[in-house]
């Protein structure tokens, strides 16, 4: 699982939680956006962590957010 103090989930604002997200630092989070709903995401729905291409296939939380988060679609 990604820590939230590694470098680069730092760098790019990573949280397990989205509403934890730093709105002032980070102005694309908008409620309701998640890992779980990510395009990079690769988790299967309804699981707790899933593997992300970001963090060098690591798990990062579904309920989680980071600046690179982008609209599955």
């Amino acid at each position: 699982m990604v820590n939230e103090k590694d470098p680069q989930a730092m760098a790019l604002g990573y949280v397990a939680q989205a509403t934890r997200a730093d709105t002032t630092r980070f102005k694309t989070y908008l409620a309701g956006n998640q890992c779980s709903n990510c395009a990079l995401y690769q988790g299967k729905a309804g699981e707790a962590s899933g593997l992300c291409p970001l963090f060098a296939g690591r798990q990062v939380a579904a309920a989680g957010w980071c600046n690179s988060w982008v609209k599955k679609g």
